[in-house]
């Protein structure tokens, strides 16, 4: 599918030269950098919610049923 998005002087003259220097088009090169912004973006999310509860050395359901005891 094709795009069309409006890209700054200078971003455009960078990214002439990493394409020239990698030896790939210029497309080439913007579709890696959405790739790796795309992978960075569900990284980032997938932070906020797994691995809460690694630092810890109780299990999560002994901690539940010490917890519920106390009732």
């Amino acid at each position: 599918m094709k795009t069309l998005i409006d890209i700054a002087e200078p971003q455009i003259k960078a990214l002439e030269e990493i394409a020239r220097t990698e030896n790939r088009s210029r497309a080439a090169v913007i579709r890696a950098a959405i790739d790796d912004y795309l992978s960075r973006r569900a990284n980032d999310n997938n932070g906020d919610a797994f691995g809460l509860w690694g630092d810890r050395k109780l299990d999560g359901l002994d901690y539940q049923e010490k917890i519920r005891s106390e009732w």
